[in-house]
């Protein structure tokens, strides 16, 4: 007996030795790794402390600071008290510089820093990487590659397309509008964004908005967006083993797949028409290549062409950034206009004046509507679609006050803030369209709702004359009203969001 317990001792006092000499090592590695961020955290403190700050929690940083839907007001506070900049700590040694002069703007948007990854990662599992995601010489090639589909010659036509869309919409409002006049907005905005784009650049037949047959890819990219800004105020979400085990990350994983099946259908169908169309070989002396043509016959340096994925990551980039965001300006223009009704009658007398009874708007009229133009740019200052975008510095940087950022820091150029800055714009909160009057002589990085530089928004001129176009219909049919019981609350998601709805009351025009 004495044997057989030796025996079976030995072996358990070896597993327990293993397990303590496990335990030791993990012990170990985890301070080494407090003590590696305790070390960082202290370089950043040294590096940075040319930029100021508000306090902050050694482990927590800001996050007590804000508050769901309060995010922008905490900002603005900030913006007033601290010139040109002022640090935000996430947590630990996580810190970002928050950028909203327009001279730290054009230094840093004139270099080639690529996109802080930490953050837009959280993106590719749906919409891959695309031109939105991409940096260095891959960025460039597809830049290039696309920057065709964008010419004057190929949007031209696309006028009258918009024209029909924007009119299937307000169509709509009038069958709701019979029942109540008030009516939130976003959601009818961004099916009929969708619709334009899906017809422009994918050469879709049939109406988004008439048969909703895009309702789950709507539902889809909006849970993903939703659960974008959750996973990136979630400490422990960052890490995507972990994001993947939770439901949230489950939910996610079902969402993009949506989004994927929708993507590969149309890329699908319009392989299928071209080829029934024996376009393939022809395609080249077509007058007219729209968005998915172009990608579809590309090739690359070596000669080949896009792979199926990068297919679907440069269209998927494009269904969010065509819609999405022209969506949120439209919705927010629309609100500016309705709230400030002054400048809707001096814009619709204009279009009235151009268009008559809007039986056709085409592309001359577009430059036309000078004061228009103006209200559009003034709303778009106070809303700008993205209010944020972010870069990782590749090397140290110097801006014009002397004051120095060295390599590796994370800089996020704050849209929003910038556009509100009242050392930029003197009383910024008031919607004044005399700032974009000809003649102004705004900083040329004071007005950046495309962004600047090489990365700045390719569709720039697309959504511009969508948002005319709409526009100009929607005051020929209707008298714009806010809301007053349901103010909307404008939260920093990827796209400008209002927390509450976008709510209008419509009044048909006689």
């Amino acid at each position: 007996m004495s044997v057989s317990v030796l025996s079976l001792t030995r072996p358990l006092g070896s597993i327990s030795g293993l397990l303590q000499v496990v335990s030791l090592l993990g012990l170990v590695l985890l301070l080494l790794k407090a003590v590696q961020l305790y070390l960082h955290r202290q370089w950043l403190l040294r590096a940075l402390q040319e930029f100021p700050s508000p306090p902050s929690h050694w482990l927590f940083g800001h996050y007590q600071e804000f508050h769901v839907g309060q995010e922008l007001q905490q900002f603005q506070k900030w913006i007033e008290k601290f010139p040109c900049a002022f640090l935000r700590w996430l947590w630990g040694s996580k810190v970002n510089v928050i950028v909203y002069d327009p001279d730290y703007m054009k230094v840093i948007l004139g270099r080639s820093d690529p996109k802080n990854y930490d953050v837009y990662r959280l993106l590719a599992p749906w919409i891959g990487h695309g031109l939105l995601l991409l940096n260095g010489k891959t960025w460039s090639q597809h830049r290039r590659m696309l920057t065709p589909a964008f010419h004057s010659d190929i949007l031209k036509p696309y006028v009258e397309i918009m024209s029909d869309s924007v009119r299937v919409m307000l169509d709509r409002w009038e069958e709701l509008i019979s029942q109540d006049s008030h009516l939130e907005i976003f959601e009818h905005v961004s099916v009929m964004t969708l619709d334009i784009i899906m017809k422009c650049a994918f050469s879709q037949q049939g109406s988004v908005q008439r048969d909703r047959s895009c309702q789950s890819y709507l539902l889809a990219i909006q849970e993903v967006k939703n659960l974008f800004y959750s996973r990136k105020m979630n400490f422990f979400y960052q890490n995507d083993i972990i994001y993947w085990l939770t439901p949230e990350g489950r939910r996610n994983h079902q969402a993009c797949q949506v989004a994927h099946q929708h993507t590969d259908q149309v890329i699908k169908l319009r392989k299928s028409h071209l080829q029934e169309q024996e376009e393939l070989e022809k395609v080249g002396r077509k007058k007219h290549l729209d968005f998915l043509d172009i990608l579809l016959f590309a090739r690359m340096k070596d000669g080949s062409p896009l792979s199926d994925k990068d297919l679907r990551a440069e269209v998927d980039t494009f269904m969010f950034e065509g819609h999405d965001t022209t969506a949120s300006g439209l919705s927010w223009i629309l609100y500016a206009l309705a709230a400030y009704p002054e400048h809707q009658e001096r814009c619709r007398k204009e279009v009235q004046s151009l268009l008559g009874d809007g039986a056709s708007i085409t592309w001359d009229h577009l430059n036309q509507m000078p004061y228009t133009t103006m209200c559009i740019k003034e709303a778009l200052r106070l809303y700008p679609p993205v209010p944020q975008v972010s870069r990782k510095l590749n090397k140290p940087i110097t801006f014009p006050d002397g004051r120095s950022l060295p390599k590796g820091v994370i800089a996020t150029l704050f849209i929003y803030g910038l556009h509100h800055n009242p050392k930029v714009w003197p009383n910024p909160e008031v919607f004044d369209p005399s700032r974009f009057a000809l003649g102004s002589d705004p900083h040329s990085h004071a007005f950046l709702p495309f962004s600047a530089g090489s990365r700045n928004c390719i569709g720039k001129q697309f959504a511009m004359n969508e948002l005319k176009v709409a526009v100009a219909l929607t005051l020929l049919r209707f008298e714009l009203v806010a809301d007053s019981s349901r103010v909307p609350i404008p939260i920093p998601e990827i796209v400008l969001k209002s927390k509450n709805g976008i709510h209008l009351q419509l009044r048909k025009l006689l």
